[in-house]
């Protein structure tokens, strides 16, 4: 998991992917292997806090139970939606989230989307790129 999340994550530049700062890899005190990915952070937390966790603190003000209202709920689809195509059509190799939840969307200050968690992300064959537009083949994810 640790493995796939970095070879994800090394070459993929996107607004609405979370944003990979280092890679820590050591020993802990006890001599167990210790890893980190070291993300940006973002203010407002996950999609999850805001679509289910009744009361919470997030940046700084309460929030309550579906206070995201229709524009801020299409917008963060939107983003989603772009960092999908994104993944799947348009970075290095054609790369499948495979773990794609509320908890795993992560929203910067003004309520920008970023998917997170990449650890069970899967690589799709290059073949699937370069079938016509209209068509495809059963190794290609569609609706995801």
């Amino acid at each position: 998991s640790f493995i796939a999340e970095c070879e994800a994550l090394k070459n993929i530049r996107h607004r609405n992917l979370v944003k990979l700062l280092t890679v820590c890899v050591s020993i802990d005190f006890q001599g167990n292997d210790f890893k980190a990915l070291v993300y940006e952070f973002l203010m407002n937390g996950s999609l999850e806090e805001w679509l289910h966790i009744s009361a919470d603190r997030v940046a700084g003000a309460p929030i309550v139970q579906g206070q995201l209202n229709l524009i801020q709920r299409v917008g963060i689809a939107i983003d989603v939606a772009n960092a999908l195509n994104y993944l799947h059509n348009h970075s290095h190799m054609s790369i499948v989230h495979c773990d794609l939840k509320p908890s795993n969307v992560l929203l910067e200050g003004d309520m920008t989307a970023c998917v997170a968690d990449f650890g069970l992300a899967r690589y799709l064959p290059d073949a699937s790129r370069s079938l016509p537009p209209h068509e495809s083949t059963s190794n290609v994810i569609k609706g995801s």
